[in-house]
């Protein structure tokens, strides 16, 4: 051989050593990157599809999705797994050294999931390690930059980035999609200023949870909708499956909500033709029904007219109003409220009402007035939106969707009913029990309920549910609100009660949030007190 064709071939020699150098060099570069090259006849994958965000309804961001590493191996490449998993826990704090030991050495796999969701600081310390058989696997992470924020409603994704809770689960074949951003009905600032309220009347009364619903009661759109505790979204994978933050109280959790019953059984009774507004009823002594008593905390002595029942929440008052309206008649009008199903929105945890097993006197009489009959907060507000929307109860909903098709509205009761009752609310807001909700030129109309928590065999005496449920304004209603607390303890024996909790409560969120609501404040008298009362009577008698 010539002396050209030896120096060619050592040429080609150190060419072809260079390339494996090289080749080597990447290839562990790779290991450690996460970047592979298709396999033989595979070509480039087609991109990533990214999770949809979620918004509220002004477009302001509340669920998005970032890119995030996790670190997985492959054993089959590791020669000693115990020094692999020892180094790694130097730069991994809660790795279980022992289990990731034999996870490692197990040579029949080619994969195993290290860590996932990395940090970037984290993920630049295991790199350094320059350990063999480990890469990066680029992955998708859902993040909640408002944190707490609707956290409840917001819901959460698993691990693999599937929807596990709330609107990420209800929703999840539509985020998955990718795509335009989900929409919700609520108000960013709205919702921050009703979960603000809700927590300072929780911790200060010491409750063991809480919820408060805004709903636009001719749209049915949710503008608030708060759960307490607070849950984080960005938390769930630390938080326990039994942690009560991940309760959504407004639609997972079911009351005997007490006296914010009794307008249903006033309308219900009017609207069958049984009572009359200037009714008297005897309201002196307690009732006894097959050995239960129902008497009133604040005895009236002597006779009350209806909206004194609602005013001074007689439950005397309400069982003799239902005792003209009877049993069928009753179960009617709270089919046709959505008190006897489970409340329709767009959250999988909506829980179901919990109805007596039969609607005998007695079951008849308490029901009347909130007890024996158990509704979500959300179930409840529908209904009660209807004394908002001129007796007709719209379908709620969390999200909006021009293209999707709405339900009818359920005509629940006569626009003048509603009109009624609701001046019999106004006048409990005004000189009745719920005088703490009154919010200057907003025109609160209102009830207060204050229902003792039941137990096997009975109720409890000292461990109470306190709402309060409102329309507003009163004379041009347009929204309605819900506020319940469960179990609240502190501020003496009189601070457990709805008056001075959960009505309170309802009137700082109406007062914050009536602004950015775009309700403007009117301070004049528009008409005298029961005005609409006597409209109504001239009314009927005219008919």
């Amino acid at each position: 051989m010539s002396e050209a064709s030896r120096n060619r071939t050592r040429l080609v020699g150190l060419a072809i050593g260079a390339l494996f150098v090289v080749l080597a060099g990447k290839a562990g570069y790779l290991s450690l990157a996460g970047e592979k090259a298709p396999a033989r006849g595979e070509g480039l994958k087609s991109e990533r599809v990214v999770r949809a965000d979620i918004v509220d309804r002004n477009g302001e961001l509340l669920a998005t999705s970032v890119s995030a590493y996790s670190l997985v191996a492959n054993p089959k490449l590791i020669w000693d797994g115990a020094e692999v998993a020892e180094a790694l826990a130097t730069v991994l704090p809660d790795l279980d050294v022992e289990d990731m030991t034999r996870r490692l050495s197990d040579q029949s796999r080619e994969f195993v999931w290290v860590e996932r969701g990395l940090t970037p600081r984290r993920r630049q310390a295991v790199f350094d390690l320059g350990l063999e058989g480990l890469r990066f696997e680029e992955e998708s992470r859902r993040a909640y930059p408002r944190g707490t924020l609707a956290g409840q409603v917001l819901g959460y994704t698993n691990i693999d980035g599937v929807g596990a809770g709330g609107i990420e689960y209800s929703q999840n074949e539509r985020l998955a999609a990718g795509g335009e951003p989900v929409r919700l009905t609520i108000d960013n600032g709205v919702q921050a200023a009703v979960e603000a309220e809700l927590a300072i009347s929780a911790v200060e009364h010491e409750a063991e949870g809480g919820a408060a619903i805004l709903m636009d009661a001719q749209t049915g759109e949710i503008r608030a909708m708060a759960s307490w505790p607070p849950f984080d979204p960005n938390r769930s994978i630390d938080i326990s499956m039994t942690d009560p933050s991940r309760l959504n109280r407004a639609t997972g959790a079911v009351y005997e909500l007490g006296s914010i019953f009794k307008p249903f059984t006033v309308a219900a009774a009017l609207e069958a033709g049984v009572i009359h507004p200037k009714e008297m009823f005897d309201v002196r002594k307690p009732l006894e029904i097959r050995g239960y008593k129902i008497e009133d905390d604040h005895p009236l002595y002597g006779d009350a007219d209806v909206t004194h029942i609602i005013s001074k929440s007689s439950n005397i008052g309400t069982v003799r109003i239902n005792e003209k309206l009877g049993p069928r008649r009753q179960q009617d009008f709270l089919r046709r409220a959505g008190l006897m199903e489970r409340a329709a929105i767009e959250l999988s945890g909506s829980s179901a009402p919990i109805l007596p097993e039969r609607f005998d006197d007695l079951y008849s009489a308490t029901v009347s007035y909130g007890h024996g009959i158990a509704v979500s907060p959300m179930a409840f507000l529908a209904a009660f939106s209807s004394f908002a929307n001129g007796g007709e109860r719209v379908q709620p909903t969390l999200i909006m969707d021009a293209t999707r098709e709405r339900p009818e509205p359920v005509r629940v009761m006569s626009a003048l009913t509603a009109e009624i009752v609701n001046v019999m609310m106004r006048e409990a807001v005004v000189t009745g029990t719920g005088k703490n909700a009154e919010v200057a030129g907003y025109r609160v109309a209102g009830k207060t309920g204050t229902a003792e928590k039941p137990v096997d065999g009975g109720y409890y005496d000292d461990r109470n549910v306190t709402s309060f449920a409102a329309v507003f304004p009163y004379d041009r209603p347009q929204y309605a609100l819900i506020v319940t607390l469960d179990d609240p303890k502190a501020g003496s024996e009189i601070g457990a009660t709805a008056a001075f909790n959960a009505a309170p409560a309802a009137g700082r969120m109406i007062e914050r949030v009536a602004p950015l609501l775009g309700l403007a404040p009117r301070f004049e008298d528009i008409r005298p007190a029961g005005a609409a009362l006597r409209s109504g009577e001239e009314k009927r008698s005219s008919l």
